[in-house]
């Protein structure tokens, strides 16, 4: 089922002409399409950053929803295009990794190389694939064109490594993972549900970990850039305005917040740095 809705996530910016001209392209193959931005700000190629957005977003869309992802720092090169049909939805991205985490819970998996130049842009250039091949690919696909009809069958992908997250004891050790416009700042350390106003249990999610822990918030601590935070809220309002704590955000995971303000500029904190949880007395 597709139901022509296509979802559109890049590091293309705003200022640029990129992401309009990949929807012209669609119109023009699909005039009736439909479109939603989830964003267009990952940091340039920040292809873990894509991956993790599109994992936290995927599962707000309706049945049949196409993805188009362009997070490509390695256009022009070996790296394969591909689409791919799981579950209920469609995505259609480089192979660099961009899909891994969405994939490691969906079933049904079909992977096609996106090498018939019938729907391609001829000739595609090697820079703007987005524009060429990845485009095209969405709109035919919108219109019910099959999925092999894009290129052969594969059935292998690059997948990224499993984000750093450790369990020693009563420590979880994890990492920066995104830093959104507020600053606050999402770690890679979750599941993450509130069972009392003091009391989390956490499921480790997108690694090897599996055995759910239970934490009491007044016994436990944020460590990152050598800093500690024991403060844990259940929102950014009931904290004092311009104190560092912890929360639970929206997707589940760890985060680390400044009430009217941004931790990312005010503890240091920049993609990928080391971030800890101490679970209990040390």
């Amino acid at each position: 089922m597709i139901s022509g809705l296509i979802v559109l996530l890049t590091d293309f910016g705003d200022s640029d002409i990129y992401v309009g001209v990949m929807k012209g392209v669609i119109k023009t193959i699909h005039p009736r399409a439909e479109f939603v931005d989830i964003t267009h700000n990952i940091e340039p190629q920040n292809v873990r950053q894509a991956a993790f957005a599109l994992f936290n977003a995927y599962r707000y869309f309706p049945p049949g929803t196409i993805f188009l992802v362009v997070v490509d720092p390695g256009v022009g090169s070996t790296r394969k295009p591909i689409a791919v049909q799981a579950s209920s939805h469609t995505f259609i991205a480089p192979d660099n990794g961009v899909l891994s985490y969405v994939l490691s819970e969906l079933e049904g998996i079909r992977i096609v190389e996106l090498s018939n130049a019938v729907y391609q842009l001829y000739p595609p250039s090697n820079t703007f694939h987005g524009r060429d091949i990845f485009a095209p690919a969405a709109a035919h696909i919108a219109v019910g064109t099959p999925l092999e009809r894009l290129g052969p069958f594969v059935e292998r992908i690059f997948k990224l490594p499993v984000p750093h997250l450790r369990l020693e004891g009563n420590r979880v050790s994890g990492q920066v993972i995104h830093i959104d416009h507020f600053g606050n700042v999402m770690t890679n350390i979750g599941r993450l549900d509130w069972l009392t106003p003091t009391q989390l249990r956490l499921e480790p999610r997108i690694t090897e970990l599996s055995t759910p822990m239970l934490m009491e918030t007044a016994h436990a601590t944020v460590a990152i850039n050598e800093q500690s935070i024991t403060d844990f809220f259940q929102s950014y309002g009931l904290a004092p305005r311009g104190s560092a704590f912890a929360l639970v955000d929206s997707n589940g995971n760890l985060e680390i917040a400044v009430n009217q303000g941004s931790a990312a500029q005010q503890l240091q904190i920049t993609i990928d740095d080391r971030v800890e949880l101490q679970i209990g007395q040390a």
